[in-house]
């Protein structure tokens, strides 16, 4: 038996999340129906962050464990041959069977891309949070501070969460002022915001209920000054709405 280590990329648009569902299509289900097919062992692949329904990954890190004498290369060019295209294996390599693909990980990163604009691009919309208010970035970047830390998390924790402990440390949080978006060697103008956040881990609806939150910050309709009270009261309702999926991406996940 031999433990495979998959990095995936994957457009979420189509899939309701990372993990197995009844009766809906998952990124977690396709990979297992596939690996079953080319290496005619059931296997149950694990990975390194449960993404909601429609979130994107760039660097999603998985396993799964195989009797099959295949080399890892060829699982990988046998799985890019069938899989769907909004799925694609970018490497694969074996090992060590300790080796666990969440607890092991001790950094992960998300961004979310908020179009902040009246009209944005045909292209772009499924990847993007079009938000036509225009938003007070300085209010924005100074209540994303309080973010910075270890903290109780359990404000921007989503409904039906089983976390142990809804305390993370969040390492990073940036507010990113963009002028235009490259995609597919076109350059589309606007007046995007790319906010960057890198902790030890993240609780259900994390990323996406901090978003919301800033954004009403942005929009005045909360002070900055409350995002720390809103952090403290352990409340989720103080905080937020949750921000669309679409506009989040998994981007990394880092191991020693």
């Amino acid at each position: 038996m031999k433990k495979i280590k998959l990095l995936i990329e994957y457009d979420g648009t189509a899939y309701h999340g990372w993990q197995i569902q009844k009766s809906k299509p998952t990124i977690q289900s396709i990979l297992e129906g596939h690996i079953l097919r080319i290496t005619g062992v059931k296997s149950k692949v694990i990975g390194a962050s449960r993404t909601d329904a429609g979130v994107h990954a760039l660097g999603q890190v998985a396993v799964f464990s195989t009797p099959s004498m295949l080399e890892p290369e060829t699982i990988g060019k046998a799985l890019n041959a069938t899989l769907p295209y909004d799925i694609r294996i970018r490497k694969v390599s074996e090992v060590n069977d300790a080796f666990h693909p969440r607890f092991d990980a001790y950094k992960k990163s998300y961004f979310y891309i908020i179009a902040n604009q009246r009209v944005s691009s045909a292209f772009l919309y499924r990847y993007t949070w079009i938000v036509q208010q225009p938003l007070e970035r300085a209010f924005m970047k100074k209540a994303a501070h309080a973010i910075i830390g270890t903290h109780d998390f359990s404000s921007f924790q989503g409904a039906r969460s089983s976390v142990k402990t809804p305390v993370r440390e969040v390492f990073s949080l940036s507010i990113e002022d963009l002028k235009h978006i490259d995609f597919m060697t076109a350059r589309f103008k606007g007046d995007f915001l790319k906010i960057r956040i890198e902790a030890n881990g993240f609780l259900r609806h994390m990323v996406r209920n901090i978003v919301g939150t800033l954004v009403e910050i942005g929009r005045g309709r909360i002070s900055s000054h409350e995002m720390e009270n809103i952090l403290e009261s352990c409340n989720r309702r103080l905080a937020g709405p949750t921000a669309p999926a679409h506009g989040l991406f998994l981007e990394k996940i880092m191991y020693e």
